[in-house]
């Protein structure tokens, strides 16, 4: 077995065996201490709802997954541009900054509420927008700093050699942030699920993993309840999946190849 063989096992399996270790640990503490299920299910009976109801939850996860998906990309575009824009314009950077950082501190729990009343509570558009905003600071902050590592030096460089600034910004600058935007649609990719989930608590169609969460919380179902918290994190993981691979592949088609 080679070395990166070895290695790669390693990673996969150190996790593995410290969930499989934990959830070991839930379910005996359950057991042992006698803990009531409306303070803790145990891992079993949350298998057995997830089980038992997956037809449920995985509709809902496809509703959750599609608001945090439209969110996602709808903010890491208009993110991504903004970052680029301020890049360009010291008088843009000045104006999205104030600005950047007031959407930051934007309640969702306020914020959805609202939205409802705008777009009505039968249409997941606020639950869409919720998740747009919760992505937009971070792609706009890391894509806007990815921005910023290029060194003048560089820019210099391409300049004595004649390059265009499109040959520039395709060989310099876009190398340069791409691990940065990456960075922020990772971080982005999680928050985008949880926005669109909490969303759902306040309102709208009763579709989503949000929704079903209090619904079986409301009726003192608490191991179906943990059963559709579980649909939500195999929607979070899912979506950080997905984004840490394609940052695999933009990285190895972007990176230096070998004559």
């Amino acid at each position: 077995m080679s070395a990166g063989t070895r290695a790669g096992l390693e990673r996969v399996l150190a996790p593995a065996l410290l969930f499989a270790a934990l959830i070991a640990a839930w379910q005996a503490l359950t057991v042992v201490a006698e803990i009531p299920p409306f303070l803790l299910p145990s891992p079993a009976a949350i298998a057995e709802e997830f089980v038992a109801r997956w037809s449920t939850i995985g509709g809902a996860i496809l509703v959750t997954g599609r608001n945090a998906l439209v969110g996602l990309v709808v903010g890491a575009v208009l993110g991504i541009a903004a970052a680029v824009l301020a890049g360009l314009s010291h008088v843009a950077d000045r104006m999205m900054a104030p600005l950047a950082a007031a959407v930051a501190v934007v309640p969702i729990v306020a914020l959805a509420p609202v939205l409802y009343t705008m777009f009505g509570a039968a249409a997941e558009t606020a639950r869409q927008i919720v998740a747009a905003i919760a992505v937009l600071v971070p792609v706009f902050v890391t894509t806007l700093r990815g921005l910023r590592q290029v060194r003048p030096v560089h820019l210099d460089l391409m300049r004595a050699y004649a390059a265009t600034s499109a040959q520039a910004t395709r060989t310099v600058t876009i190398p340069a942030a791409l691990p940065f935007v990456f960075t922020g649609l990772r971080l982005a990719s999680s928050l985008a699920v949880i926005s669109a989930i909490v969303a759902e608590y306040f309102g709208g169609p009763r579709t989503g993993i949000g929704s079903f969460i209090t619904t079986a919380a409301a009726g003192s179902n608490y191991a179906r309840a943990w059963a559709f918290v579980l649909g939500g994190i195999v929607v979070g993981l899912l979506f950080f999946s997905v984004t840490l691979a394609a940052e695999h592949l933009v990285s190895r088609r972007s990176g230096p190849r070998k004559e």
